[in-house]
């Protein structure tokens, strides 16, 4: 039988991420899952296998995935959201020799949304209140979702502000109100939601809503392969679903 022109050993194969990438390979005749590997199991052999890895395990597992990528000179494609600091410092060490996709989301529309988010802020300005919104599975481990995090982070770029110091989690008690530099963040964790994100933007007698519903996970598969046929052959560094998908092209 002839080789799949993609072959993928992919990390995490075991979560319901990971099912969902599975199935989706399985749909597609020229990609291939040839390794499925789990948190903790030695992923170094598969790496060297096959010709690009993805990971949708748990950031416990970056130091050991970027090892064996680098190792090997392998791309990779990184789904896992909730990086420390040291963590995303050892993904950005990488990808000074290989290259890597990194994206809190893979969807098509959710990075739709991230380039919508963009216009809108530019075109509102600071004058309108900025919050989001996001709901997800009661199971999900990390709050907020890396997806609500990265449009808080396009929205304190755009401002020149700063994430850390002007988003706030949640609100509680009373106070002089709303900080004009705030921006709200706010997460919702209950039930089976695959997943929910809401942008608004509001100012004085308007309100603009930007909002992604996920039905299911094929969306986000279908994209982590997109981005793994993607990143083959690209130059070392890291890269965005923005890039995947060519969203900053103006033509």
């Amino acid at each position: 039988m002839a080789r799949a022109s993609l072959c993928i050993a992919l990390v995490g194969a075991g979560g319901r991420m990971g099912q969902a990438i599975v199935a989706a390979a399985k749909a597609d005749p020229d990609t291939v899952v040839a390794a499925e590997c789990s948190r903790g199991q030695a992923i170094e052999s598969a790496v060297a296998r096959y010709d690009v890895v993805i990971d949708v395990s748990h950031p416990d597992a970056t130091q050991q995935i970027c090892a064996a990528c680098l190792h090997e000179r392998k791309p990779l494609v990184i789904g896992t959201t909730g990086h420390s600091p040291s963590q995303r410092k050892v993904i950005d060490a990488t990808a000074r020799a290989v290259p890597i996709v990194l994206a809190p989301n893979f969807s098509i529309g959710v990075n739709t949304l991230f380039s919508l988010a963009l216009r809108a802020a530019q075109l509102l300005g600071p004058e309108f209140d900025a919050e989001i919104v996001e709901t997800h599975h009661r199971s999900k481990k990390d709050a907020p979702s890396g997806t609500a995090k990265r449009l808080a982070e396009i929205i304190c770029k755009e401002r020149g502000l700063e994430y850390d110091k002007n988003v706030a989690h949640g609100r509680q008690g009373t106070g002089a109100g709303r900080p004009a530099e705030e921006i709200g963040m706010h997460s919702i964790r209950a039930g089976d939601v695959v997943g929910e994100h809401t942008l608004v933007l509001a100012g004085r007698g308007e309100r603009l809503e930007l909002t992604h519903k996920a039905s299911s996970r094929q969306a986000f598969a279908v994209g982590a392969l997109r981005a793994a046929r993607w990143v083959l052959g690209r130059p070392a560094g890291i890269y965005a679903m923005e890039d995947v998908l060519d969203l900053y092209k103006t033509t």
